[in-house]
């Protein structure tokens, strides 16, 4: 394996576990990260000349470490810092060894989540230092300028550095007032693989596999909070799905056309354990009805057919819960099919413009219903316009197709 593949691999499977461990000592989440990039360039720079470690994760620790001691050294204010690093100098840890670096995300992201930091910042902070993503995916994901997510983030992690946020899992009864921020970051993270169709490759795989391993942690940490039930829930309802997405060919197949004996029934008869048991705690939740929402679908698997009715007043109660673009895009694809396209189609027409004009989905189900209806000129508008939101090829080029289809 060539250098450069194997900083890559490890930037994606180790990266947040090495912030949050470093993060932890150093109670400084930039510099952690600071040094971190400065021992994966120390690695691009090494490894080509004396080949990769037999343990890359340890080199980048112990490199990354050195340049913390070494920047402490250079302010002595963090005599405690620096005290803390020299104490595990002499160690050469492996991240094979949970004893040697404790696994310190799941307490990092609930850190991120401290009430001193502004609310609004809670889930991109994690999905930086925690998930790593960039600042410019963050933006997108929220809707704003890169710049100005670069510079809240940094704001975000000097507030934990300066009001010397203890680096500890809170109390019990602070856990659930911050469980709501992790659980969306978590969430996050999994649909930005997720929407891209090319998360069967290793790099997004990376971002699902984390995504699910946080929330079953959660899901231990708190088991008798609902919604950590339910976000697991909705997690393994959609990675049962995964090996049906995409064609033979690599073509993207949409949920609709799917073939269900690729569904995996031992990732769905996990997910319906899970939504049972939030069903139990009597606590309905936003997570709860999504799940719930792709539980109606895997029953196509048995029925061969889905009930769009009871998947429309499950879209209508997650509106009530929380009115995000994707539940009232949803809500007028479940109306279109239970009563009709004309309803559906009048009900996207009540969505605010402004909120929609850079919404893909919003765009993609406009053209799928105005091309069942035979206004093709209309049609071609809209997957125009889909076709230029969407980043994926894959789905791009699906888009395309049914769109040259109208010409036909």
């Amino acid at each position: 394996m060539d250098a450069r593949r194997a900083a890559e691999i490890v930037a994606r499977s180790s990266y947040g576990r090495l912030v949050a461990y470093l993060a932890s000592r150093t109670r400084d989440i930039a510099a952690a990260e600071d040094a971190l990039g400065d021992a994966f360039l120390a690695a691009l720079k090494t490894w080509p000349e004396t080949g990769v470690p037999q343990n890359p994760e340890s080199w980048l620790m112990v490199a990354a470490r050195r340049r913390l001691i070494d920047a402490a050294r250079r302010d002595r204010v963090q005599e405690n810092v620096l005290a803390t690093l020299k104490a595990s100098q002499g160690r050469s840890p492996t991240l094979d060894d949970p004893e040697t670096i404790p696994d310190e995300r799941l307490k990092l992201l609930f850190i991120c989540a401290h009430p001193a930091i502004d609310a609004k910042m809670h889930t991109p902070l994690m999905l930086q230092t925690v998930l790593g993503l960039t600042a410019t995916q963050i933006a997108s994901a929220f809707l704003v300028a890169p710049a100005t997510m670069s510079q809240r983030l940094v704001r975000a992690k000097a507030k934990i550095r300066d009001a010397g946020i203890a680096f500890a899992l809170p109390a019990v009864a602070e856990l659930p007032p911050r469980l709501a921020a992790v659980l969306a970051a978590i969430y996050a993270a999994y649909t930005q693989a997720w929407e891209t169709v090319d998360g069967v490759a290793l790099r997004h795989r990376g971002f699902i596999a984390e995504a699910i391993w946080l929330a079953r942690l959660c899901v231990q940490l708190v088991p008798q909070e609902p919604e950590a039930h339910g976000l697991l829930a909705l997690l393994l309802y959609c990675e049962s799905r995964r090996d049906a997405r995409r064609s033979a060919d690599g073509d993207y197949i949409p949920l609709a056309q799917q073939d269900t004996r690729l569904w995996s029934q031992p990732l769905i008869t996990e997910a319906e354990r899970e939504l049972a048991q939030a069903a139990t705690l009597k606590q309905l939740g936003r997570f709860q009805l999504e799940a719930a929402i792709q539980s109606l679908h895997t029953q196509r698997a048995v029925t061969q057919s889905v009930d769009w009715e009871n998947l429309a007043l499950l879209y209508a109660g997650l509106i009530q819960l929380s009115p995000t673009l994707g539940a009232l895009v949803g809500y007028a694809a479940a109306i279109a099919a239970a009563k009709g396209l004309e309803p559906g189609l009048a009900y996207l027409a009540t969505l605010p413009p402004e909120a929609v004009k850079n919404y893909q989905p919003y765009w993609a189900l406009k053209a799928h219903l105005l091309r069942q209806l035979e206004q093709h000129a209309e049609a071609k508008q809209a997957y125009s316009r889909a076709i230029g939101l969407t980043e994926d090829m894959t789905v791009r080029a699906f888009l395309l197709q049914q769109s040259l289809q109208l010409d036909k």
